[in-house]
């Protein structure tokens, strides 16, 4: 399928897919004229792209994963702790913002006077 096309079944702009190409993210073959010629598979790797996008994930990382990747979602052991060290940056980024949130909470309550 063209560009146009995986843009309409990934629910993702043409021009997102292109940046995702650009980055290594996304690899089409290509046309002997040029086009690109995405596969199927390619609006599933689409998906997780987004994915690990709105986990706020960098696209080095997010290259990273994808590579770790085979058929639907099995890792590669040498894959593992790497992504395991992202786990527990994310945990503790979502730990940091409980507490702040939290702290928001109680300020809102009227549970601190500021003083």
């Amino acid at each position: 399928m063209k560009i146009g096309k995986l843009a309409a079944r990934s629910g993702v702009s043409v021009r997102a897919l292109r940046y995702y190409e650009e980055r290594g993210v996304l690899v089409p073959d290509r046309t002997p004229s040029g086009y690109r010629v995405f596969t199927p598979a390619d609006v599933r790797r689409v998906a997780h792209i987004q994915t690990l996008l709105a986990a706020g994930l960098r696209m080095q990382l997010i290259r990273e994963i994808l590579t770790c990747l085979s058929g639907e979602s099995l890792l590669l052991d040498e894959c593992r702790e790497r992504l395991a060290a992202e786990r527990r940056r994310i945990s503790g980024d979502i730990d940091r913002l409980i507490r702040t949130r939290s702290l928001l909470d109680d300020l809102l309550a009227g549970g601190h006077s500021g003083t």
